[in-house]
């Protein structure tokens, strides 16, 4: 991997390059929330000063632009006896920038499940294959264990990776596209002394994690399969499905076809759906495999720290613990670990 180093002015010039010739995605306040805590989103951006990379955590991840909430797979039109059908992918370029290590780790791990050998998405390729991914460095957000799940480092996945030294970034390259874009500013080579700052900068970010035990989480997950924590949790849960709204991981959907009342036209869109909520696991014959909430949550973070990590040997789960933040119930990860983590002891 290249590294260079770029001043904050320069920096601003890149900026301003890439917001005159393509659409900018960027982390935006949006406003305050009741502590008085900004609140933040990835949204379009035209100036530079809309953009805040001082953000502690987006309420929705990057993952909204790349898996959009619903979206339409195919149209058709029938005329006599023909038809004729539509299909869209995104070819328009983009650049998605100030993404957090545990973010970028998401859309990797996006990557496996619809862009690897199997069941490729066309849909979510031509996505990924057309944005242009800036990433910086970042101290913890509250309640975030992303150190805990290996994704508060990131090592590919990116264009760009910036971490900020003060009056500059160390920047990591990544790819061959984001060579030729720094290239167009005046970025440095590194020197011992830039090399040095990015090591103690990483350091500061690393000490500031509050580690969060993982130990042995697959296994400890099949011996506890019965146990009263998800009894406990489940009563709490409200089966709303907030939580795999704003994961940036969580990838369930289901299929709708769509016909016109007058039998000429017909659609096939498709929506995010989730394991949490009470349909989920219906079928015909009025039968539902998880009709208990407690079920439905525990399949969550068995897909989550279980099947996925069987599967790929990594959790999906990056720690960024945004279903914490947003259960109206006060469910969150690192409680319902700990809590596995102590079964024997209660």
């Amino acid at each position: 991997m290249l590294f260079k180093t770029l001043s904050k002015p320069e920096f601003r010039n890149l900026v301003d390059l890439l917001l005159g010739s393509t659409e900018v995605i960027a982390p935006k306040q949006i406003g305050v929330n009741n502590d008085g805590k900004p609140l933040h989103h990835y949204l379009p951006v035209q100036e530079f000063e809309e953009i805040d990379l001082e953000y502690e955590i987006t309420e929705y991840s990057a993952k909204s632009y790349f898996l959009p909430f619903r979206e339409n797979l195919s149209s058709c039109r029938f005329e006599d006896d023909d038809w004729t059908q539509e299909i869209h992918y995104r070819l328009q370029p983009r650049v998605l920038m100030g993404l957090h290590s545990c973010d970028i780790n998401a859309l990797l791990k996006l990557d496996k499940v619809l862009a690897g050998d199997r069941f490729p998405s066309p849909y979510f390729i031509s996505r990924r294959r057309n944005t242009f991914i800036i990433g910086i460095d970042h101290y913890p957000c509250e309640g975030g264990f992303c150190q805990s799940v290996g994704a508060d480092v990131v090592t590919h996945g990116f264009d760009l990776y910036l971490t900020d030294l003060g009056d500059r970034y160390f920047v990591a390259i990544n790819s061959d596209h984001g060579y030729n874009v720094l290239m167009q500013v005046d970025a440095k080579d590194t020197t011992g002394q830039d090399n040095k700052d990015y090591l103690e900068a990483r350091q500061r970010i690393a000490s500031k994690f509050e580690p969060l035990n993982m130990h042995n989480l697959p296994n400890l997950m099949d011996i506890e399969f019965e146990s009263e924590v998800w009894k406990r949790w489940g009563k709490k849960c409200l089966s709303c499905g907030s939580c795999t709204m704003v994961c940036p991981t969580c990838y369930c959907y289901g299929v709708d076809e769509r016909v016109s009342m007058d039998g000429r036209e017909g659609a096939k869109v498709k929506q995010l759906y989730s394991c949490n909520l009470l349909d989920f696991a219906a079928v015909a014959g009025g039968h539902n495999f998880r009709a208990d909430r407690e079920t439905r949550l525990k399949y969550r973070y068995y897909h989550q720290h279980r099947g996925f990590m069987e599967t790929y040997e990594e959790p999906l789960c990056v720690g960024c613990n945004r279903c914490g933040r947003v259960c109206l119930a006060g469910i969150n990860p690192p409680e319902i670990i700990r809590d596995l983590q102590t079964e024997d002891q209660v």
